[in-house]
């Protein structure tokens, strides 16, 4: 396999552990250990204290699957595979749906490996590209006409990164019909899914509105425990989930027992880890609809509906690279350009899940002045 060097990720490598405040983030502020154990019920304290260090199922702790199964109703706890993170998922259900010959349709601009790993198993890949003057909307028509007789997967990304898009859900399944209808498998990246901002937008998972929906997921985001490295994938489709099960014996083969019982506390608790979420998003969307309404001369701001971040557009002087570069070097606020998904334009990726954003807004607010 040959593949391109991940350019957000080699961004995020120079910067994310120098520059203090991460104003591009798209995982929400890390619960701390302490307050994290507080939520557990009397089994899972019990798992933690008694915990031994040895190897895990590769297909997941079961209490794990059954807690996460409980994410999508319709799909039982053996219809979930855990991973070690969601790229681990990704990178298993795209070598085992797509090879030479085949076709996939991906939405973008989008998470690199979404459409590189696709190329580099041989597929053929195109790119179903986003429109800021449509408000990021997917299109039904354009999906249509995209897919071909040899078209195998149609991996999308809702709630969408970049852009914080959302479909509404006639035009959700609607998608999902038009590709069960042509035999296509949905391989549906759901790792924003339960940060929508009103909780009646929130859509039912590809893997529960289709045998051929894929869902995947992982704790980073809506959860805050992106140092837990816990993904998984949820299908209907036992031949495709043993599948991947082999294809995983391959990468991460098992998660860490400390993160799987931790990731179980979690979703047992997941009513007060969520709403810690939705309140930290809620108080730092207000403060960016303020900024961006006084700062129309310097962005445009398509609000996103749902998840932890935008795809704002600079209109300032000067290229958007070098307009991240110099805040960054300036104020240490860190922002990720646009350019790193391969993107026409100066837009620029802004994560809002942090609790030092505040700070970080000022400190943007300042160099903004010096235009």
């Amino acid at each position: 396999m040959r593949i391109p060097e991940f350019k957000l990720e080699r961004y995020f490598a120079k910067w994310e552990f120098h520059a203090p405040y991460l104003l591009c983030s798209s995982d929400l502020e890390g619960w701390r250990m302490g307050d994290l154990l507080a939520l557990a019920d009397d089994d899972a304290r019990e798992r933690w204290e008694r915990l031994g260090l040895g190897y895990t199922e590769s297909t997941g702790l079961p209490a794990l699957r059954e807690a996460l199964a409980g994410l999508y109703p319709g799909v039982a706890a053996d219809q979930v595979l855990t991973f070690a993170g969601a790229q681990d998922a990704l990178f298993a259900a795209l070598n085992v749906l797509l090879g030479p010959g085949d076709h996939a349709v991906v939405t973008w601009p989008g998470y690199q490996s979404l459409y590189e790993v696709a190329r580099a198993t041989g597929a053929d890949v195109t790119l179903l590209r986003l429109r800021e003057e449509d408000g990021w909307k997917v299109d039904l028509a354009e999906v249509e006409r995209a897919l071909r007789p040899e078209t195998k997967a149609l991996v999308v990304n809702f709630p969408h990164n970049p852009t914080g898009a959302l479909p509404d859900a006639d035009t959700w399944r609607g998608l999902l019909a038009l590709a069960e209808a042509r035999g296509v498998y949905v391989l549906s990246d759901e790792v924003y899914r339960l940060l929508e901002y009103d909780p009646r937008d929130t859509l039912p998972s590809a893997a529960e509105l289709s045998p051929r929906g894929v869902s995947v997921g992982v704790m980073s985001k809506a959860f805050g425990l992106a140092g837990l490295r816990v993904g998984w994938l949820a299908t209907r489709d036992a031949g495709l989930l043993a599948r991947c099960a082999a294809f995983k014996d391959y990468t991460s083969l098992c998660n860490a027992a400390p993160s799987e019982v931790l990731a179980l506390i979690a979703l047992r608790a997941r009513e007060r880890v969520l709403a810690r979420s939705q309140a930290l998003l809620a108080d730092n969307l207000t403060r960016l609809d303020d900024f961006f309404a006084r700062r129309g001369e310097l962005f445009t701001w398509v609000r996103p509906r749902a998840g932890s971040v935008a795809f704002p557009r600079w209109k300032g002087p000067g290229p958007v690279a070098a307009f991240c570069q110099s805040l960054v070097e300036r104020e240490g606020v860190l922002l990720l350009p646009g350019g790193v998904y391969d993107f026409p334009g100066e837009h620029f990726r802004l994560g809002f899940g942090r609790t030092n954003l505040p700070e970080a807004l000022a400190r943007l607010e300042r160099f903004c002045d010096t235009f």
